[in-house]
């Protein structure tokens, strides 16, 4: 057992920083005192534009007024992410923050469909999810549902550097402490622990605990306390990214584009000030000028500043929590922002370390759970990141041949397996994706389930179809009394 944690020092601002400052402060509050160090010189990735529904709850742990948020941050709303070319070229499926239709008890809504498809019904699965329905109408406001089976859900688009600005805001309005510098030296303890940041004016930040956020070097993780790296590029091998703003389209829908190119795929976020584009690509497959002029040609409108470009290796730091260092953002792996993950990684770091926090000093039993929880959590993601890319039936690049060859995990082949053959999900202990994520990826990809489960066939052909079409009409229901989404963001953003 060492000494009681009383002050953390976090290496490194960007969204990492801010975040992991503003919440540990706002939920620590008095106990704790938190220093952060940062350089204007020091470029952040800043790229992280896209997020899922749990940052939500960031933001209401935070107190944070969603209006003012619009406002501060540009965001628009995120109702699912749309996936083109990805199964073949010319077609396209959405992973919505939803579900399809309404499940039963032990019986997922899923079956009920896959049995009326073998009767002749021809509607498509996502006709009866709310989120794609307000997506492809562009329409959105929250909706107090009842019944889940109105429910929708979304999370957002915002511009990342404005993002840690305002988080530094309220970090420093609670009294986080922030220190404009560069780290020359870190000193250790005799043990081994880190004992001081020495900033290149001198000054020295001490701490009892570290919070590196210095990308993907890991400053303090890997330099000084050599956590280990796992490469996961065997699996993912897109290695590097180029990023370029452009001005907004005229209309905004509310969801991401995935669009699938020879060897990557290019994303378009929607913002109220601009788009963000990029594609993520195999440095094997393509040479950067190459990828350059792929970004620069699917643009669709003007470009606003010049290609940024940025190079990683997919995998996760083998040990996040080192000694009284914890990594956080790019410092603990990285994952390609296929399905939005990167911040959530921030926010679920964060919370984790809140959960198992090092009150009365830093003992190795937390240490090793906080490590286990990580290495599941980064496992399901990569698992899930897999599943685009290997099962796809595209034959006119090298690169798609080669992921249809991709020796998988286990337990990822396990899961793909079952659902093929009966059309079962089960969800993994806290995997971040829920049954209905994993079941619209695999449609979507090509996975058709030869059976389905037996509690279907307790509804006569009949009352079956009866089922499926008032499920569709309450679905339905709501979009006539929807403004457009950008009406929404409009009427937001203008309330005092």
């Amino acid at each position: 057992m060492n000494n009681a944690v009383k002050k953390i020092v976090v290496l490194g601002g960007g969204t990492a920083g801010w975040m992991a400052a503003a919440l540990l402060k706002k939920v620590l509050a008095g106990a704790i005192d938190i220093e952060l160090v940062e350089s204007e010189d020091i470029g952040t990735v800043g790229v992280g534009e896209a997020t899922i529904p749990p940052i939500r709850l960031f933001n209401n742990v935070m107190g944070i007024n969603e209006a003012e948020f619009l406002r501060e941050t540009k965001a628009t709303i995120k109702l699912a992410i749309k996936f083109d070319n990805w199964r073949v070229p010319g077609e396209g499926y959405f992973h919505t923050f939803g579900a399809p239709g309404k499940s039963l008890a032990f019986c997922h809504f899923h079956h009920l469909w896959l049995r009326a498809r073998q009767q002749g019904n021809k509607t498509d699965l996502w006709q009866y999810d709310l989120n794609y329905l307000c997506a492809m109408a562009g329409k959105f406001a929250p909706i107090n549902a009842k019944d889940n089976i109105l429910e929708l859900p979304y999370a957002y688009h915002f511009d990342a550097g404005l993002y840690a600005r305002y988080l530094r805001k309220l970090s420093e309005q609670m009294g986080v402490v922030r220190h404009e510098g560069k780290v020359q030296q870190v000193f250790q303890h005799p043990n081994g622990d880190i004992k001081c940041l020495v900033l290149d004016d001198g000054r020295e930040l001490s701490g009892d605990l570290f919070i590196d956020c210095s990308g993907f070097r890991g400053l303090l993780i890997q330099d000084k306390l050599n956590a280990g790296y796992d490469d996961w590029s065997h699996f993912l091998p897109c290695d590097r990214a180029v990023a370029v703003p452009s001005e907004r389209f005229e209309k905004t829908l509310p969801y991401t584009r995935s669009i699938a190119h020879s060897a990557g795929w290019q994303w378009r976020i929607p913002l109220q000030h601009r788009n963000g584009n990029g594609l993520v690509y195999s440095s094997a497959h393509y040479t950067d000028e190459q990828a350059s002029d792929l970004i620069m040609a699917n643009l669709e409108r003007k470009a606003l500043a010049e290609p940024k470009f940025l190079r990683f290796k997919t995998g996760r730091r083998r040990q996040q929590w080192q000694r009284n260092v914890v990594a956080v953002g790019l410092a603990s792996g990285f994952l390609e922002p296929l399905e939005s993950t990167s911040i959530h990684l921030i926010q679920s770091a964060v919370v984790r370390l809140i959960q198992l926090f090092p009150h009365n000093g830093i003992c190795q039993s937390a240490v090793n759970e906080y490590n286990r929880q990580s290495e599941l959590e980064y496992t399901q993601i990569r698992d899930f990141l897999i599943l685009h890319y290997h099962v796809n039936e595209r034959s006119d690049s090298q690169f798609w041949r080669d992921m249809q060859q991709l020796a998988i995990p286990d337990s990822l082949r396990q899961k793909m397996a079952i659902f093929a053959d009966n059309g079962q999900l089960f969800r993994d202990q806290n995997d971040l994706f829920l049954e209905s994520s994993w079941l619209q990826v695999m449609l979507g990809q090509g996975i058709e389930p030869k059976d389905y489960h037996p509690i279907a066939n307790n509804f006569s052909p009949e009352k079956l179809r009866d089922m499926l079409a008032n499920i569709q009409a309450i679905k339905q229901e709501p979009l006539s009394k929807l403004p457009d989404h950008d009406t929404y963001i409009q009427t937001m953003i203008n309330r005092s």
